[in-house]
């Protein structure tokens, strides 16, 4: 961390009050071998300490033995906590106690800075917990090795786009192409993931990559991701989703496919339901989907995954993915859904509608339809 020169202003006027309270017990011999011996725990200190301020310091941390082992509160829950860049320590701290994970900042400052850890925190995202102590929160600031990345990927985003995000992030180590490699198709198989098993040959993992907040190391691989994203998959998949996507007549593959539709049409979770049973509805009478997004999916290019699609002629826009040319679903997903999306999959509402589009009151809801009057109707004025 670099710290500015007002921070350490601030640290050396305390610095000074501390080592000149404690030099004025020295200088009558109130200093015990047997106090030092208290602060045994705390270790040598930082090398570059002058005497003095070792002194002082170690005296005051040792008497302070008890606030240094007492932890904020009670709560294990991990807390992320980012450290930004160029922040003092002094102004770390105070967030800290602002999240309730210290309850004081000045002794936490004066410990990372008798440690000699006070230039050691650097930015990035740490994973902290109220039950821990404060030199159990100095340690985990200053480790690298211990420090974790927050890696958000976002419900509906499509394998080139977390691939961007990955390969965008400084903290980490994935760079795009390997991503690729190993996410899209003709991948190779590997780990021990059931649903690997159930993809067709050359499928990608598109549709499966559960969006979700992960945590990573930052020398974390693309397979290191990779593999939390398929564990969560299996993990928030309802135990019961196969036989209940097989009840409607499709396999699982065919159900995350329906799953994507729905992420990449609907803006609110209401709607997920409706718009999953529009489709059904279309696919039970052999009407073509026509929806844009699977345009979108088969038009995209680095910078516009999805692209707009005014003027063109949707029907000649050659892709097993464009739903306007071909009948039934796509030829796989589009997008990886969340779980609100997947779960309406298999259960959409019971509907006779054939038609939605968005309202034109800016909401991202939708109008939806019988007819194809009605549909006609519902368009903006």
């Amino acid at each position: 961390m670099n710290r500015s020169g007002r921070a350490r202003t601030g640290v050396a006027g305390r610095f000074f009050v501390l080592i000149f309270s404690v030099g004025a017990l020295a200088a009558v011999g109130l200093f015990t071998v047997a106090v030092l011996g208290e602060a045994a725990h705390l270790g040598p200190g930082a090398a570059d300490l002058n005497p003095v301020a070792r002194v002082a310091l170690r005296a005051y941390l040792s008497a302070r033995a008890d606030d240094l082992a007492r932890p904020a509160g009670g709560d294990d829950t991990p807390v992320t906590f980012s450290v930004q860049p160029g922040e003092s320590a002094g102004e770390v701290a105070e967030r800290l106690v602002a999240q309730h994970l210290i309850r004081e900042a000045g002794l936490l400052e004066f410990y990372l800075r008798y440690q000699g850890m006070d230039d050691a925190v650097e930015a990035g995202d740490f994973i902290l917990r109220q039950t821990m102590t404060v030199p159990e929160v100095a340690d985990a600031l200053a480790d690298a090795r211990a420090r974790e990345i927050v890696v958000r990927i976002a419900e509906g985003w499509r394998l080139e786009q977390i691939a961007d995000a990955l390969s965008a992030n400084p903290s980490l180590a994935v760079a795009h192409d390997d991503f690729m490699v190993l996410a899209g198709p003709n991948s190779p198989r590997t780990g021990s993931h059931p649903i690997l098993s159930e993809l067709a040959p050359g499928a990608s993992l598109e549709g499966y990559l559960f969006p979700d907040t992960y945590l990573l190391r930052p020398e974390a691989s693309a397979g290191d991701l990779l593999d939390k994203m398929l564990a969560n998959f299996e993990m928030r998949l309802p135990s019961d989703y196969r036989s209940a996507a097989a009840g409607r007549g499709l396999t699982l593959h065919q159900a995350i496919t329906v799953a994507s539709l729905i992420e990449r049409e609907a803006a609110v979770d209401d709607e997920r339901p409706l718009i999953a049973s529009v489709i059904f509805n279309r696919l039970a009478i052999g009407q073509r989907l026509e929806i844009d997004a699977t345009v979108q999916y088969a038009l995209g290019q680095p910078g516009d995954w999805w692209p707009r699609l005014d003027g063109l002629d949707l029907r000649a826009i050659a892709s097993p993915y464009n739903t306007y040319a071909v009948a039934g679903l796509p030829a796989g997903p589009i997008a990886n859904p969340g779980l609100g999306s997947v779960l309406a999959a298999v259960s959409p509402a019971t509907t006779d509608f054939l038609y939605y589009r968005a309202r034109c009151d800016g909401s991202g809801r939708h109008a939806f339809a019988v007819t194809y009057e009605e549909h006609l109707a519902n368009a903006c004025q």
